[in-house]
């Protein structure tokens, strides 16, 4: 199912989204694909001017229509989230974490562990490489602790708009 990342920082943000964007970015959170027409319709659009929504909306990073893959289809094999522990600045070191092509997940968060990241290889090596040679190795990382999934039961990206 294609996914639309609303996800975009408060800072990001150039105003407050109104009622008709709020309807289209519903309208693609159910189906990705929908047609501009078919919005349109639905939102009191012409099909032009839905484009044009659409664009600023993602121009501004509000949202972003991609298609979401099942990694295990593939081939890659193993997934973990990753908590990291920093000693100083989060942001350097978030922002080296989201260089790395087998982290499609960063966050700054509150509690254990300074940031988490998702991570996806081919396999433990893969993921055992990941972390000693790319992740720890970036200054300021003081340990990690790693989470491997073992099953995916729900994954969604359609919890609305407010």
């Amino acid at each position: 199912m294609p996914r639309v990342n609303t996800r975009a920082s408060q800072s990001d943000r150039v105003a407050p989204l109104d009622d008709v964007s709020k309807a289209i970015i519903e309208q693609l959170q159910q189906d990705g694909r929908r047609s501009y027409a078919a919005i349109g319709k639905v939102v009191g659009l012409s099909e032009a001017a839905v484009r044009q929504r659409v664009q600023r909306l993602t121009d501004n990073g509000v949202i972003q229509v991609v298609a979401v893959t099942d990694p295990m289809q593939l081939g890659f094999a193993r997934q973990a989230m990753i908590g990291v522990c920093v000693n100083g600045a989060l942001g350097p070191v978030a922002d080296q974490l989201a260089k790395i092509d087998a982290i499609d997940y960063v966050v700054i968060t509150a509690g254990s562990y300074d940031i988490l990241v998702e991570a996806v290889c081919e396999n433990d090596a893969d993921l055992l490489d990941l972390i000693s040679e790319k992740v720890r190795t970036i200054e300021g990382v003081t340990s990690t602790e790693t989470f491997m999934y073992l099953e995916l039961r729900k994954q969604t990206y359609s919890w609305g708009v407010r």
